[in-house]
């Protein structure tokens, strides 16, 4: 089954990551990738990153180097509700 809006990642070794749903490349370096895809923007951390392949008319990239992190960061703009707000 495909992720929220065609978006998936896989992961292969560590050395080898492929994202699909990206709407736009935000920024690249050998140690951190930012990206906008369908299910939010995307930090990718590691070592000697490259970009292998970009295709955002499919929304597709794959990265390869090192992998060390990956997570989804909170929209620019978007306040975080607190956990005391949700629970009153």
């Amino acid at each position: 089954m495909a992720g929220m809006d065609g978006h998936d990642i896989t992961i292969k070794g560590r050395k080898f990551i492929e994202v699909k749903g990206v709407s736009s490349v935000e920024s690249v370096d050998v140690t951190e990738f930012m990206l906008t895809t369908t299910g939010g923007p995307l930090h990718i951390q590691g070592s000697n990153l490259h970009m292998k392949h970009l295709d955002l008319e499919a929304g597709v990239v794959l990265i390869e180097g090192t992998l060390t992190s990956l997570a989804y960061v909170p929209e620019k703009g978007k306040k975080k509700m607190s956990v005391s707000r949700l629970f009153r």
